[in-house]
């Protein structure tokens, strides 16, 4: 079962450093492209993953194609994608051995989630970190 609880997800929050954003757009009229200036300003290191933006750069950090390809632990996937797309990210985040997955609002793959849980990952579900990070004053 996806985290619901409050002190879940700030546990979830307070203890991530890394933060893969697939999805992550150069365009500041998206989504992805604020929060992750948000996350950096809190002091997340966001790794942003786009294989049409790979090697490119948004807001100082190298874009990279895939999850795959990132060389060091990853602590949360947060995923900007629609709920179909968001199933293949998951299991990517799965063999990426990340620790937990994160769909963005409006975002829900239940399989892809229950996939995850199964693989021993935490997932949060429809949810922003923005958001939530804001809401319990973190």
């Amino acid at each position: 079962m996806p985290l619901q609880t409050d002190q879940d997800i700030a546990a979830l929050l307070t203890n991530a450093k890394t933060i893969a954003m697939v999805g992550a757009s150069d365009r500041p009229d998206r989504p992805s492209f604020g929060v992750m200036r948000f996350l950096l300003s809190r002091g997340y290191k966001v790794i942003p993953v786009n294989p049409q933006l790979a090697g490119q750069s948004i807001h100082g950090e190298t874009v990279i194609a895939t999850l795959a390809e990132i060389g060091e632990k990853i602590d949360i996937v947060d995923i900007f994608r629609n709920s179909t797309a968001a199933g293949p990210a998951i299991d990517d985040a799965i063999a990426a051995g990340a620790d937990a997955v994160w769909t963005q609002l409006g975002v829900f793959n239940d399989e892809a989630v229950a996939r995850a849980e199964a693989a021993g990952l935490k997932a949060v579900v429809n949810r922003c970190p923005a958001i939530e990070i804001r809401r319990l004053g973190l």
